[in-house]
This record gives structure tokens, sequence and C-alpha cells, in this order.
């Protein structure tokens, strides 16, 4: 098959072939696109790509477009410095204090306190509700099968994993994997709220219910929280699928990536 001409139909290619990569098989139209008179079948990205096409290259011109972050302090002597190194020196100091923090039970099964990773100065950030085992044993989140998941979706609104910052409601796993219990989530909501103080990004994405029922302080069924903008200490906040579900589930794809999209655009709006 010869190569796609270049503009819009080289891009559409490159764009279903990627989303085919990290598991996202189908590109939904929204209902009444103009994109003629199948606009309710999904677009396979495997027959898209011919099912063998390379990776996409990356668009070095749309990274080079987006502004850098403004590093002046707020000017404001209790909000935390702009800079990243004092930023990051206060992260590692807060990660320090809940190395030892034994303020609920789930400090005598751990085997490593999972606070958090990425940049912090990052413009996203992503909260889950507590690490499993891989993270336990690793010190990291979203580590495991879901995490390979999540640095996919990452990369698929153009960011690196690098680029954002990813935290849990609670910092030691729970036994078996179960939720956290409230009184739980309430013990570790200080290293939380501590996190997106000093990170300050411009948009959060609660990953499942428990994530966005600790955050938002309500007992919502996903469903009626999802795909809406919330604000979680002046962030402007989105609730989406947690990356496990969409491996039990891929029927649950469609609306994370839709999902994703609004804060895709969200954030360009705001940088």
């Amino acid at each position: 098959m010869a190569d796609p001409p270049p503009g819009r139909s080289g891009d559409l290619r490159e764009l279903l072939v990627y989303l085919d990569e990290i598991g996202f098989g189908e590109l939904y139209l929204p209902e009444g696109s103009p994109s003629g008179p199948h606009t309710d079948a999904p677009a396979r990205a495997t027959e898209a790509s011919g099912g063998s096409a390379p990776p996409p290259v990356r668009n070095p011109q749309a990274a080079a477009a987006a502004p850098p972050r403004s590093a002046a302090p707020s000017g404001d002597p209790d909000e935390p410095n702009a800079d990243a190194g004092p930023r990051s020196e206060r992260l590692a100091a807060l990660a320090e204090e809940a190395s030892v923090c034994e303020r609920c039970r789930l400090w005598r099964g751990r085997n490593s306190v999972v606070f958090g990773s990425g940049d912090p100065d990052a413009d996203l950030m992503f909260i889950g509700e507590g690490p499993g085992a891989e993270e336990d044993r690793r010190g990291l989140p979203f580590v495991g099968a879901a995490g390979e998941l999540l640095t996919k979706i990452i990369e698929a609104i153009d960011l690196t994993r690098d680029q954002v910052y990813i935290a849990n409601v609670v910092k030691c796993r729970p036994p078996g994997n179960r939720d956290p219990l409230p009184d739980e989530a309430a013990a570790c909501r200080g290293y939380l709220d501590g996190q997106i103080d000093l990170v300050r990004p411009k948009v959060i994405v609660a990953l499942g219910r428990v994530a966005a029922q600790a955050l938002l302080g309500n007992d919502l069924p996903l469903g009626r929280m999802r795909g809406r903008w919330f604000t979680v200490r002046g962030v402007p906040a989105m609730v989406t699928y947690h990356p496990a579900a969409l491996l039990r589930n891929r029927a649950w794809k469609r609306p994370t990536w839709e999902d994703m999209q609004a804060v895709r655009d969200r954030l360009r709006e705001l940088t």
C-alpha cells in the first residue's frame, strides 16, 4: 500500500494506528458528526492502518508550539515557590514524612510507602485509589499492567509519563487490594492535599470511583461523575475510569477516550 499523502489523511492514519497500539481499537465519532453516512459506526484502527503500519511519528512542531509554564513565584508567602527545585524539595520532605506514617492501620502490612512520581511542575495530575502488590513492592504508583495502560493513555494525549504527576488517595497498599476505607483515606488526605498544593497542576484526573469519591467527598456512582468537570482545591478535575477497569471491560474504553480528549482540550485552553 502506498504511503498516505501528507496532510490531514496522514495525521488521521497515525492517530488510528497509535490508538490501536494502546488498546483503543476504535475511534468513535460524536453523534451527528458530518463525516458521512456512517457516523455511528466506529473506525477500526487496525483496518485503517492495514494491520502492520509502523508507530506514528510525534509532531515536534505541535510540541514546540506549547508555551512553557511560567516559573515566576506567585508572590503569596503562603503559596509554594513555583521554582521546580524548591518544589521538588518540598515534595521530597513530604514524602519523607509519609515514609514513617502510622496514622492508620495500613502501615502494618506495607512493604513500601507509595508516595507519588512524576514532574513536580506538571500541568496534569492523575490520582488513583491506592497501590497494588507491584506498586507496594517497587514503591512507585501505577507500575503494573494498569500502569502500562495509563502510560499509553498519557501518550495518546501528546504527553509523556515524565511530564505528569501521579499519586494515590492512600499511600500504603490495602490488604488484598480492597478499597481504602473512609478513615484510611481521611488519614492520608493531608499528604494528598499537600501534593496537589505543591504541584499546582492545571488539571486533575481522578481515576475510578474510589478516588473520585474521596476527592469530591461524595458517594455518587461513577456513572454520575465521569465525563464531568469538578473542582478540587481550586483545580479543574475530570473523573474517568481506572485503567484496571479498562483491562476488564473494553466497553469502557470509548468513554475513557472521550474523557481524555476533554482533558487534553482543557489543558490546551489553559496553556
